[in-house]
């Protein structure tokens, strides 16, 4: 995961590049050590970014009015577990994500819990099990990811997301509290290099600078290794295989 030691070594050239610089994860540390000039935005992605409370379509049949998610709170009990109960159970990500759902459920006053699952792996085995009953789960996901390559599910639409909703309690539907809102849609997917690289290595970076994934190319990718169980060389060599016109063009 990057952090603030990933940037400062970067700033430092320890690390030459970060391949996945998510705007909602890691966009604010990036954008600091980009203007700070040790650290080059080098490439966007056409894929975008998104990190939400995520359901599968099955579950609109049980829970009408979804995607919104007050109608999700109103169907709150129908989620809920003997640890939660009467609340609705939100099964989110290890607590070292930081990703504030206590803080959302707390500012928009939701009938939900959250429990931090242990791992992503703890995660979708939650999911399959429910996937395979059909019983109702909410959960923390992501895309692009293997996910949406396997199941069909929506984010839940909380209220738009704003830079003030993380700080200013004013900001939102909720007077008293901050995180009343969702988190950023369409988020960039970018590589970040070392500042130093282009005048080391400017073939390395003329190449990197032309890389560009969607978020297709990245779920089939991840699927190769999580779902299909191949290591990941193998499936690097797999997808250069099945895509070598895309990549051609980088290093042409």
């Amino acid at each position: 995961m990057q952090n603030s030691v990933v940037h400062t070594s970067m700033c430092e050239g320890d690390i030459d590049v970060v391949h996945e610089v998510w705007q909602g994860a890691f966009g604010v540390a990036f954008e600091q050590v980009v203007a700070q000039d040790c650290v080059i935005d080098a490439a966007t992605h056409d894929a975008k970014t998104r990190e939400e409370w995520w359901y599968p379509s099955y579950v609109e049949e049980q829970c009408p009015g979804l995607p919104d998610w007050e109608a999700l709170n109103a169907c709150a009990e129908m989620f809920a577990t003997a640890e939660t109960a009467p609340k609705g159970r939100f099964l989110g990500g290890p607590v070292d994500w930081l990703k504030h759902d206590a803080e959302r459920v707390e500012g928009l006053g939701m009938d939900f819990e959250v429990v931090n699952a242990g791992s992503a792996a703890a995660i979708w085995a939650e999911l399959a099990s429910a996937f395979e009953r059909k019983a109702p789960i909410v959960h923390f996901n992501w895309t692009p990811n293997f996910i949406e390559a396997i199941y069909d599910g929506k984010f839940v639409e909380f209220p738009e997301y704003d830079e003030g909703c993380k700080d200013d309690p004013a900001w939102g539907p909720n007077p008293d509290m901050t995180h009343d809102c969702g988190n950023p849609k369409d988020g960039y997917l970018k590589i970040g290099v070392w500042n130093g690289m282009p005048d080391k290595w400017p073939t390395a970076y003329a190449i990197i600078s032309k890389m560009n994934l969607t978020n297709l190319d990245i779920a089939v990718m991840s699927k190769l290794v999580d779902i299909d169980g191949m290591e990941v060389e193998e499936a690097a060599d797999k997808w250069l295989a099945d895509n070598e016109a895309k990549w051609m063009s980088w290093v042409n």
